[in-house]
C-alpha cells in the first residue's frame, strides 16, 4: 500500500510507561488487535461510537517516559504471575511490548538531577517530537498514568513532575490526558499555557472502582429523596500505588476526587472519611468498602454497604485506550481546551458537566456523535476555535521557575 493511501497512525505517549497500567494498556491493545481477547471494558468499541472516526487500535503507536528501567516484556511477566494478565498473552505479544519498550525515554526529575525546570520541559518535549517524527505520526496524545504525587506546596514551590510533563506535551503540540490525581495541567502555570496552546486536554483521576460506584449510588439517593447522613470508605491496596498513597499528602490528593463526586451528586458532603491502607501483599489488587448511613421515610435509619474487589490495572487500561482515541479524534477535528464531555471517565473532570454516571454517559455518546460529524458540537467546554499548529507560543514562553524537586515519576499502577 502506498504511503498516500495508508491510514494515519496516532502516538500514545505514556508518562509512567513501565508501570502496571501502562504495561496492561500496551499488552491489551496488542491482544485485542490480534483477536486474542475481546475489547471488554472499552466503551469506544461499542456500537454507539462506530461512526465517531476514532483511530483504530491497530493504528496506535506507544512510547513514553519513566524513571524505571525494567523492560516491558519483563513487567508483563510479573503481571502475568500476579494474575493481572491472562496466561500466554504477554508471550503472544512480546514483539509489540519490545517495540513499545524501545520507545521509552528516561523521565525525571531524578535524585541529583541538576537540570532546570525549563531544561527538563525542553528535553521531554524533544523526546515526544522525535517519537512523532520517526514514526511519521499524524499526532500524539500524552497520557499520565504515573503514581500519585503529593499536592503542590504552593504557587512559589517548584513545579511537580506531572506539570513538567504536561507542559512538555503542550510544547510538543500534543493533546493531554491526566489519568491521575496529580496536578498536571491543573497547575496555574500549565493551565495558562493550555489555554494559549489551542490544544484539547482531559482529566483528572480515572474513575475505575469505588468512585465509579459512588457516581451511580449518589444520584440514586438524591433522586429517591433519601437523606444520606454519613458515607465512609476504606481502600486496601498494594503495588506502587499503595506505596505512593501511604504518603498522607498523596492520599489527600486522591481522596479529593472521591469527595467531589459525593458533593456534586448529593449537593452536600456527608460525614465520614475515606481511608487508604497500603497492603503490599495485595499487589495490583484492591478492595474498596463503603458504609452508607441514610434516612428513609419517617426518619427510619438504614444502612447500605458495598464491597468492590478488582484489579486497578485491568480496570484502568481500557479507559486509557478510550481516552487516547477520543482525545486524538478531538484534536483532529479542531477542538481545543478542556474536554468536559469526557467527565464520564474521571473523578475530578475538567470543565463543566454532569456528575452522575448516567448523565455523563449520555454526554459522552453525544460527544462521540459530534466527532463523527467533525467535532462541531457536544464537546462541553472544548472550543472549536483556538490556536492550531503553527500558532502556538514559542518555547521560551514556558517560564523557568527554578530548580526541580520531587522523586521523579515512578511508573506504577493508579
Amino acid at each position: 500500500m502506498s504511503a498516500s493511501l495508508s491510514r494515519p497512525r496516532v502516538g500514545v505517549w505514556l508518562i509512567g510507561a513501565r508501570g502496571s497500567v501502562a504495561t496492561t494498556v500496551v499488552t491489551g491493545c496488542a491482544a485485542v488487535t490480534a483477536g486474542l481477547h475481546p475489547p471488554t471494558g472499552m466503551v469506544t468499541e461499542t456500537p454507539a461510537f462506530t461512526g465517531s472516526g476514532l483511530p483504530a487500535l491497530s493504528d496506535l503507536v506507544f512510547g513514553g517516559h519513566d524513571t524505571f528501567d525494567c523492560p516491558l516484556p519483563k513487567r508483563a511477566e510479573t503481571l502475568t504471575a500476579g494474575g493481572v494478565l491472562p496466561p500466554g498473552v504477554a508471550t503472544a505479544v512480546t514483539a509489540e511490548l519490545a517495540a513499545a519498550d524501545g520507545e521509552i525515554r528516561p523521565g525525571g526529575p531524578t535524585p541529583g538531577d541538576t537540570r532546570s525546570q525549563a531544561e527538563l520541559i525542553t528535553a521531554f518535549a524533544a523526546d515526544i517530537r522525535d517519537f512523532v517524527h520517526r514514526h511519521d505520526l499524524e499526532r500524539a496524545v500524552v497520557v499520565n498514568v504515573a503514581s500519585t504525587e503529593p499536592a503542590s506546596a504552593g504557587p512559589d514551590a517548584p513545579l511537580p513532575a506531572s506539570t513538567l510533563y504536561a507542559l512538555a506535551a503542550l510544547r510538543a503540540g500534543c493533546s493531554y490526558v491526566n489519568f491521575t490525581p496529580s496536578e498536571g495541567m491543573h497547575h496555574p502555570v500549565a493551565a495558562g499555557e493550555a489555554e494559549r496552546s489551542g490544544l484539547p486536554h482531559a482529566g483528572r483521576d480515572g474513575k475505575t472502582g469505588q468512585t465509579l460506584l459512588r457516581a451511580v449510588l449518589g444520584p440514586m439517593f438524591a433522586q429517591r429523596a433519601l437523606t444520606v447522613r454519613a458515607w465512609s470508605g476504606t481502600n486496601l491496596l498494594g503495588g506502587g500505588d499503595g506505596a505512593a498513597l501511604a504518603d498522607p499528602a498523596a492520599a489527600a490528593a486522591k481522596n479529593a476526587g472521591k469527595e467531589r463526586v459525593l458533593a456534586d451528586t448529593l449537593g452536600t458532603v456527608p460525614e465520614g472519611e475515606v481511608h487508604i491502607d497500603d497492603v503490599p501483599a495485595l499487589g495490583d489488587w484492591k478492595t474498596a468498602w463503603d458504609h452508607i448511613a441514610f434516612d428513609g421515610f419517617l426518619g427510619t435509619r438504614m444502612i447500605l454497604q458495598t464491597i468492590w474487589q478488582g484489579c486497578d490495572s485491568a480496570l484502568a487500561a481500557p479507559l486509557v485506550l478510550d481516552l487516547a482515541r477520543l482525545t486524538a479524534r478531538a484534536h483532529e477535528t479542531g477542538l481545543s481546551g478542556p474536554l468536559a464531555a469526557l467527565g464520564f471517565y474521571f473523578k475530578d473532570p475538567v470543565g463543566e458537566g454532569p456528575s452522575g454516571l448516567s448523565e455523563q454517559y449520555e454526554e459522552l455518546v453525544r460527544f462521540g456523535r459530534s466527532l463523527g460529524l467533525g467535532g462541531g458540537g457536544g464537546g462541553g467546554d472544548a472550543q472549536s476555535e483556538g490556536k492550531r499548529e503553527g500558532e502556538r507560543e514559542s518555547d521560551d514562553d514556558v517560564r523557568d521557575v527554578g530548580p526541580v524537586s520531587g522523586p521523579g515519576t515512578p511508573g506504577e499502577a493508579l
